[in-house]
C-alpha cells in the first residue's frame, strides 16, 4: 500500500496514543487533587489507587506500539503483520514505580521547606507528578519500539514529528537517523513518534538535508545568526543526547549540565 497507508497507520497511532495519554493524566491528577491531605498516609492511598492504572496504561501503550510497527514493517518490507506484543517491566526507570509516583509529594515538602507557600508547594508537587506520568508512557513507547524494530529486522529509524507545532530539539533531531538498538532520544512533552527507516543500508546521520537546513533559517531569523560553516553555532552539534540514570537518553542542549542532585531532572 504504501506511503498512504503508513500515514494512516501514523495517525491512527498517534490518535489511540493520544487518548491514552489524556485519559491517564486526567485520572491521575484527578487523583491528587482531590486528596484530602498530602501526608504520607495520603500518599500510600493515592499510589494504590493510581499504580494500577499507570502500569495496564503503559502496557496498553506498548501494545498499540508494537501493533503499528509491526504493521508499518510488514508494509515496508512485505509479510504479513503478526504483532507479538511487547514485554514492558513494570520498572521502566529501573526504580520502583511506587517510589517515583511518592515523589510529588516530596517535591511538595521540600517546596514548603524551602519556603514556599502551600498554594505554590502544590502546584510543584501536581507539575512533577504530570511530568512523571508522561515521560512513563514515553518510556513505554520507546521500549516497546526497540522490541519491535529488533524483531522485524529494521536497523535505523526516525523521528516523525507530530502536528503543525514542534519544538527545535525534536525539529533538528528528526533530520537524523538512530539505531534500533538504542532507545529514541525524549524530553519532557515530546509526543514525536518511532518511524522505521526501510533497508538495511545505513543512510548516513542526516536523513532530512532540507529541513535541516530551514531549521538553521528559522534560527537564523529568529536569533540573527546560523551558520553551517562553523563560523557560528551548527545546531546538530549544540542539540545532543545526555544519559540519563533512570530514564536513558535525553534531548538535551549541549550548555546543559547535570551539576548536583538538585540539577537532575527525575522526571
Amino acid at each position: 500500500m504504501g506511503e498512504a497507508l503508513q500515514a494512516a497507520l501514523g495517525e491512527r497511532f498517534d490518535a489511540l496514543s493520544e487518548s491514552l495519554r489524556t485519559r491517564l493524566i486526567t485520572f491521575v491528577l484527578n487523583a491528587f487533587d482531590t486528596l484530602g491531605d498530602y501526608r504520607d498516609s495520603d500518599a500510600a492511598v493515592f499510589i494504590e489507587r493510581v499504580l494500577p492504572v499507570v502500569l495496564g496504561v503503559q502496557a496498553q501503550m506498548g501494545q498499540i506500539t508494537d501493533a503499528y510497527l509491526t504493521a508499518m514493517i510488514a508494509d515496508m518490507m512485505g509479510g504479513a503483520a503478526a504483532p507479538a506484543g511487547a514485554a514492558l517491566p513494570e520498572a521502566l526507570r529501573g526504580v520502583d514505580p511506587a517510589t517515583v509516583y511518592h515523589r510529588p509529594f516530596v517535591q511538595m515538602r521540600t517546596a514548603l521547606a524551602r519556603g514556599h507557600d502551600y498554594v505554590d508547594a502544590l502546584a510543584q508537587g501536581r507539575t512533577r507528578l504530570l511530568s512523571i506520568t508522561e515521560t512513563d508512557l514515553q518510556l513505554a513507547r520507546t521500549h516497546a519500539a526497540r522490541q519491535s524494530m529488533g524483531r522485524g529486522g529494521v536497523k535505523f529509524f526516525r523521528r516523525e514529528l507530530r502536528g503543525t507545532k514542534n519544538c527545535a530539539l525534536c525539529v533538528i533531531a528528526s533530520t537524523q537517523r538512530y539505531r534500533v538498538e538504542n532507545l529514541m532520544p525524549i524530553h519532557p512533552g515530546c509526543h514525536c513518534r518511532p518511524e522505521p527507516l526501510p533497508g538495511d543500508r545505513d543512510p548516513g546521520p542526516v536523513i532530512d538535508e532540507a529541513l535541516l537546513q530551514e531549521a538553521h533559517d528559522a534560527i537564523a531569523r529568529d536569533l540573527g545568526e546560523s551558520d553551517r560553516g562553523g563560523r557560528a553555532p551548527d545546531y546538530r552539534q549544540v542539540i545532543i543526547t545526555r544519559e540519563h540514570g533512570e530514564i536513558g537518553p535525553l534531548l538535551a542542549v549541549r550548555r546543559q549540565n547535570f551539576t548536583g542532585p538538585d540539577d537532575i531532572p527525575a522526571a
